[in-house]
Formats: C-alpha cells, sequence, structure tokens
C-alpha cells in the first residue's frame, strides 16, 4: 500500500490505536483474548466490507493499513476510491487472511473508516448545496486532538478546501487577540509589522473592516453576520480581501450565506458532528 499523508506519523497511529485496544503492543503482553481462545491460530477469515448508508468514502487505506499490521500477508482488494460517492450496500474491500489477525485489527480499522466517510459525507452534503455559487467551503480546526491531519483528509474527500491546518500556517486575530492588543487595527500592524504573510481577522460588525484592511489584513471572517449583512459587507470589502462568513452555519441556512458573494464559508461541525457512517465488515465464504 503507497498511502501516506503530509505531517502525519501513518505508522506510529497505527501502532497506537492497536495498543490501545489491546492493553499493549501484540507480543509485548498485548492480547485479544477472544481471538486467542476462540480462533485456532492457522484458521482464515475471508470478509467483505460494506456501507449500509448512501456514503461519500473516506479512510479505507487507513484501513487497510490496520490489516496489514497485523497481518503483512493479508489479501486486501479495494473495491471504490476516496472520495467516490457510493450507495447503500455497497462492497467496499474484500480481504482474506490470517483469522486471528484481521478480527483483531477490525474494529480499529472500522472505527477509523466509519469516523472519516461521516466526515465526508456530512462536507459532500454540504458542498452539493452551495454548488452553482462561487464561495468554497472551508474546514476549521475545530478536530478531535490527534486527528486533525485524517479530519481533514475526510473534509476533502467530501469535496472542502482546508482553512489553515494549526497555529503556524497563518495567523488568525479574533476578538481576544484584539483585546489584548487593544484594537483590531493596532493588532493587525503587530502581525504585519512581524512579517506574517497570511493575517486573517475575524470582524463581527462593519465598522471593523476598513481598520482591518487599512491595518494589512490579507483576509476577512465575517462572524455570525446573516446574509444582508454579509452583502454589505462582501460590497464594503470590493474584492480588496477574500471574505469567508463563519459561525453557526448549517445546511439549511448554506445556501442563502453563499448567495452573498462571499468567498469562503466556513463550518467547524463538519469535523464537530458528523455521525459515524455506518459500515461493517462480514465474514465471506471463500
Amino acid at each position: 500500500m503507497t498511502f501516506s499523508l503530509p505531517h502525519f506519523d501513518l505508522p506510529a497511529f497505527i501502532a497506537s490505536t492497536l495498543a490501545e485496544d489491546l492493553g499493549g503492543p501484540l507480543g509485548a503482553g498485548g492480547r485479544d483474548v477472544t481471538s486467542e481462545s476462540v480462533i485456532p491460530a492457522d484458521a482464515r477469515f475471508s470478509g467483505v466490507m460494506d456501507s449500509r448508508d448512501a456514503v461519500t468514502v473516506a479512510g479505507l487505506p487507513l484501513a487497510e493499513a490496520f490489516f496489514r499490521a497485523l497481518d503483512p500477508a493479508v489479501e486486501i482488494e479495494i473495491l471504490v476510491g476516496e472520495g467516490e460517492r457510493v450507495p447503500a450496500g455497497t462492497d467496499l474491500m474484500r480481504l482474506s487472511g490470517n483469522a486471528r489477525a484481521l478480527l483483531t485489527a477490525e474494529r480499529s480499522a472500522l472505527n477509523t473508516v466509519q469516523h472519516l466517510t461521516g466526515i465526508a459525507t456530512m462536507t459532500r452534503a454540504y458542498v452539493d448545496r452551495i454548488a452553482g455559487t462561487s464561495a468554497t467551503l472551508l474546514d476549521t480546526r475545530k478536530t478531535i486532538p490527534g486527528l486533525r491531519v485524517l479530519e481533514k483528509y475526510a473534509t476533502r474527500q467530501g469535496g472542502a478546501t482546508n482553512h489553515r491546518m494549526g497555529l503556524y500556517d497563518a495567523a488568525m486575530i479574533k476578538d481576544n487577540h484584539v483585546a489584548v492588543a487593544g484594537g483590531i487595527g493596532e493588532a493587525v500592524r503587530r502581525a504585519a509589522s512581524a512579517g506574517i504573510e497570511r493575517i486573517i481577522v475575524e470582524v463581527d460588525r462593519i465598522d471593523q473592516i476598513e481598520p482591518a484592511l487599512a491595518a494589512g489584513a490579507t483576509h476577512l471572517l465575517l462572524d455570525n453576520m446573516d446574509p444582508p449583512t454579509l452583502r454589505g459587507a462582501v460590497t464594503l470589502v470590493g474584492g480588496r480581501a477574500p471574505t469567508e462568513a463563519s459561525g453557526g452555519v448549517k445546511l439549511e441556512t448554506i445556501r442563502a450565506i453563499a448567495e452573498t458573494g462571499v468567498t469562503y464559508i466556513s463550518v467547524g461541525r463538519l469535523t464537530q458532528s458528523a455521525p459515524a457512517a455506518d459500515i461493517g465488515l462480514d465474514f465471506a465464504a471463500e
């Protein structure tokens, strides 16, 4: 399998996730007492992973990595592509290998695919809702600690664009930064004088826009504004910087927000609230 994610240690993630389930690494105290006691060491397992929901798929290469970690000789056939939309009842993966190993890895593999596919599926619904507008859907930093790279990977499979990955790749000046700095213009000026190239500034009032732009903001986050206010803000900005609508965006409201002309719409619930997809692994006789 050739699958990697920048800035993400996949082997370490696989090892630590399995160790969490086993009480330690296999061979060093970690055990699957059920498989050890019920299944002969040389027994074989053939199975099919399938989706019981209509989904946008994400995470199958990670599931493969879990199975291969415990059975390097496992035979795996991935049947659908990452980011592919499939109907309920679709077979996603076929596998055959050592029964103990595959059943030991099963839950870790499924948990990962269910979570990432759930995110990709919700993301796709939001992307579809704003189709035909000029707005681009963004995710946020509202991710589970340790899983940000994976969750942002899943939003990409659903059709979104990643916002900044962390605190290191762009400045985002929010209300608390402004309060401590003594004003929005002063906060932006300090970031600009520090040589920060991407300066995102959160504004929740129209009268904050001009001071932010004058001081060097390169991106305006229009926080919790209703569509008429957003439309006025976009007109005032006049293309001098990208605009981003954020705060409380729902599937029912995103279309009206997109039609105001904002450049981006960021949605925290993509990673905060996406339900896990219903995906299972069932024995299939060879």
